[in-house]
């Protein structure tokens, strides 16, 4: 599939475009609905009648953020249009809310007058509590921006012109640093004069460049002064006293080269005549000015950034301006001023000089990051940036006197901001990086199915695993060429491969005290059973995993892993549990899926092995063993038993949070948690080990369907190797999940 054609098909595939509006209130019942519209919606009416700040707790205003935009500049496409260049405003409203939890109206307007966007933007201050311009053209976009920002009480920032500049002089601090050069001392060449361009030079000078030190170019040459051709107020700002009239002349003894303009701007002699240690931050998208492999052919001093994400120094304008809206409108401030543009600036320089976590590491194929050379910026998916920015961000507006509601406590804003971040996508993506660290050798046995197909094509794109397809070798190349997928994956036909006869051999031996015989092993492997050849497969440790169970019953694909592979020595039983994921949270459910009624010991077992599953995530485990009782409260042999359950575990395993039994409510909700103050469990529980497998069952099935959770699973423990299974329900996406945790698990095997 082509990179055009999978953009297309992301974009229009299910639910056309990219954004929902979901409501934050229940309505379902006639009394809700009442709360919602007439007569209830009255009363928060008159109360923002009477204050008008009482729109901040009564509405959505407080975090809704307009993105507008007139089309005239999208990405690097130039002038699209307004409904061109919707789906950029839709995807800028996605990383908002992934980002930092804000909400967003995209709002494009059909016209190239500036004075006409001035006004739609101030007849819309009543339903925003900020405004961020996107994608309208240079000279324009400087005289919209100064106009709303006199004249509008909410934060207006145009990403365009600040957001590059945030980041690269983030950056260009940190290359400094490295470089043992002062700011106020190194002449910088910036080329480009539209919007980006012209803040990043405005930020430059507020860092401490001295303007006599910086040359601007644009498509005529150098901007000096007495220059008519070409020129603008914008551009006037920036005209220096100086005989030189190109880019090149220009570039002779500089130390910094900012480049916001066109692909191949930047030559190897320009890089070669830069004076020793240069810094350049090639940012034209999505093709820079110069590549780092073209820079550093001609020497080997140079600091590069570009706009690329496979590069080093990824100068991406997510690190700012989702925390930069985030702690503006959490303190209300009344714009975005220059203090708090700085603020992020030094935020995200500190930042990349900190020690990088390993999940950041791990989100980058255990990559290890340290502040050098090729690490000047952080990484734009490091969750630290939203607690480090979005707090700079509060506290320069409140000491910049622009915040009209402060924040009195700033450790507890931090904790706010840290629940902003939830769970649902970031930690399945985290798992699917974890995977590409270290991609192992899946097996799937149902390797001539459609949706198995589908997923390996995306498992080989994204790198999650080394895939291993079994099936008719015939019937697999005919489905690959008819769905047109190009696959460069081993294809094994038990029929006809030469290791079939060692498989039916080794498994005659594994089950020759259990009735079969060497034929019967050779009939269930080339006829009978993929699956059998799959197991077979990982027993020999020709493959480290497998994943079946797309085409058969469950207990048809969990058998032959047991007949073959076997449960660990001194286990009672293998169990099952899954990975529910919600917008928010994570809960772990077991057993699901394998023991119907478990003993004492099996759910002493199951607690135990889900809680070193979750772990293996980075997750704390916190254990809760589900009855109709709480404590005692019923005596049966039911809630008897897992008391008894509990006890083993707290023997073998003391170090572990865990309690019970306990009713589902209590084990989920801190409230009625915190009614009964002698629990062990503290928090409230994210492993929930079900009495039996009736309710576990029943409780996953029902989450995944009616409550909107992302299952993954059944996932099995206690095998001797892993082996995980999936359901005749799973679609790609889940095939793919399921691949990327089978993976991490063969890691840690």
């Amino acid at each position: 599939m082509s990179k055009k054609q999978e953009a297309l098909d992301y974009h229009s595939g299910g639910r056309k475009g990219k954004i929902e509006v979901i409501s934050t209130k229940p309505c379902q019942t006639a009394a809700e609905l009442s709360l919602a519209y007439s007569p209830g919606v009255a009363e928060p009416c008159l109360a923002i009648r009477e204050n008008p700040e009482d729109a901040y707790s009564y509405t959505a205003k407080g975090n809704l953020v307009a993105v507008v935009s007139n089309g005239t500049a999208v990405l690097g496409l130039g002038n699209l249009g307004a409904l061109a260049g919707k789906p950029v405003m839709e995807g800028k409203g996605v990383l908002f809310k992934r980002f930092a939890d804000i909400d967003v109206f995209d709002i494009e307007l059909d016209t190239e007058n500036p004075d006409e966007i001035i006004k739609a933007c101030q007849l819309l201050e009543p339903t925003f509590g900020g405004i961020n311009l996107e994608d309208i053209k240079a000279p324009e976009c400087f005289y919209i921006e100064e106009a709303l920002k006199k004249t509008m009480n909410i934060p207006v920032f145009h990403d365009d012109q600040h957001g590059t500049a945030i980041i690269s002089a983030a950056a260009l601090i940190n290359a400094l640093e490295l470089t043992g050069k002062r700011i106020e001392e190194i002449r910088i060449v910036v080329n480009g004069a539209g919007a980006s361009a012209n803040s990043c030079a405005k930020l430059a000078i507020a860092l401490g460049v001295k303007p006599a030190n910086m040359i601007m170019c644009d498509t005529k040459g150098v901007i000096y002064k007495g220059r008519t051709e070409g020129m603008n107020p914008y551009k006037e700002l920036f005209a220096v006293d100086t005989p030189l009239r190109t880019l090149e002349e220009a570039a002779v003894g500089a130390d910094v080269l900012f480049g916001l303009s066109a692909k191949g701007a930047f030559t190897p002699a320009m890089v070669a005549s830069l004076a020793p240690d240069p810094i350049i931050f090639a940012m034209a998208n999505p093709d820079p000015e110069i590549t780092p492999e073209e820079a550093f052919a001609v020497r080997s001093d140079v600091i590069m950034a570009t706009g690329r994400s496979d590069y080093p120094n990824q100068v991406n304008n997510v690190l700012g301006f989702p925390f930069i809206f985030r702690g503006a409108l959490d303190v209300r401030a009344t714009s975005i001023n220059e203090e708090m543009k700085l603020a992020a600036v030094y935020a995200l320089a500190r930042l990349a000089r900190e020690e990088v976590p390993d999940a950041v590491c791990k989100a980058y194929g255990n990559v290890k990051f340290t502040f050098g050379r090729d690490y000047i910026i952080p990484k734009p998916f490091d969750p630290r940036a939203l607690l480090r920015v979005a707090p700079a961000i509060a506290q320069a507006a409140m000491d910049s006197g622009v915040a009209r509601q402060p924040i009195l406590e700033m450790d507890r804003y931090v904790e706010q901001l840290e629940a902003l971040q939830g769970k649902s996508k970031e930690v399945m993506r985290a798992i699917i990086n974890r995977a590409k660290s270290d991609p192992k050798r899946v097996v799937f046995p149902d390797g001539e199915n459609e949706k198995i197909l589908r997923a390996v094509q995306t498992i080989v794109e994204e790198g999650i695993a080394r895939p291993i397809l079994v099936g008719d070798h015939g019937k697999i190349t005919r489905k690959l060429a008819e769905m047109n997928i190009e696959l460069e994956v081993p294809i094994i036909d038990p029929d006809t491969s030469e290791v079939t006869d060692r498989y039916a051999a080794e498994l005659a031996k594994i089950r020759e005290r259990k009735g079969m015989t060497l034929s019967e092993a050779n009939r269930r492997l080339r006829f009978r059973s993929h699956m059998h050849f799959g197991a077979m497969m990982v027993q020999t440790g020709d493959a480290d995993t497998l994943v079946a169970g797309i085409d058969s019953n469950y207990p048809d694909t969990i058998r032959p892993a047991l007949q073959v592979i076997g449960k660990q020595e001194g286990l009672a039983s293998v169990h099952g549990f899954n990975m529910m994921v919600f917008k928010k949270d994570i809960y772990f459910l077991a057993d699901t899926s394998v023991t119907i009624e478990p003993t004492a010991e099996e759910l002493a077992e199951t607690a135990i092995l889900a809680a070193a599953k979750v772990r293996m995530l980075g997750i704390e485990p916190r254990v809760a063993l589900l009855s109709y009782s709480n404590f005692g409260s019923v005596r049966s042999e039911q809630s008897d038993r897992i008391s008894a359950a509990l006890a083993l575990i707290n023997e073998r395993a003391p170090e572990l949070m865990v309690d019970g039994e306990m009713q589902a409510d209590t084990a989920v909700s801190q409230t009625i948690l915190d009614s009964f103050g002698f629990s062990k469990l503290t928090r409230t529980a994210n492993i929930l080990i079900f009495p039996d497998l009736n309710a576990g069952n029943i409780c996953y099935k029902l989450l995944k369907h009616l409550g909107g959770a992302e299952s993954i699973g059944p996932i099995l423990m206690g095998l001797n190797r892993p082996v995980h299974v999936l359901t005749r329900a799973d679609d790609v996406a889940g095939i793919v999940n399921m691949t990327a945790f089978a993976v991490v698990d063969a890691q840690n095997s």
